[in-house]
């Protein structure tokens, strides 16, 4: 059974940076895409950032290009996204997934395993 466990800051200041992280167990870490997606209060879930299975190749969402970055571990079969120069917009839950395959995609239905999420809250 496959399972993603997030972590990662909860309330931090506008400027600040965040990393969270996303642990994976119950299948081959490096086979498969990995994804992060946030959801804020009254909007639905939007992409944030994909990368491959290698990591070779990374996707990011417009509103955060330049400030995340995301980064996996293969040999810990964890993901990161590094967030820097955090935006109140940024408040969110974030939600870390497990690809369906190997290539990277900025769509949901390209994901099959999700984590639980993870508060993070951005303050003026």
């Amino acid at each position: 059974q496959v399972q993603l466990v997030e972590s990662g800051e909860g309330l931090v200041q506008a400027g600040d940076s965040v990393k969270l992280s996303c642990a994976a167990s119950g299948r081959t870490f490096n086979l498969y895409a990995m994804g992060w997606f946030r959801q804020a209060p009254g909007k639905e879930r939007e992409f944030v950032a994909a990368s491959s299975g290698g990591g070779a190749t990374t996707y990011y969402a417009d509103s955060v290009k330049g400030r995340f970055t995301i980064s996996r571990d293969n040999a810990r079969s964890t993901v990161y996204l590094q967030m820097n120069t955090m935006k109140t917009e940024d408040t969110a839950v974030y939600y870390c997934a497990g690809g369906r395959r190997y290539s990277a995609s900025n769509s949901e239905n390209d994901y099959m395993y999700w984590g639980q999420g993870t508060q993070v809250t951005v303050s003026s």
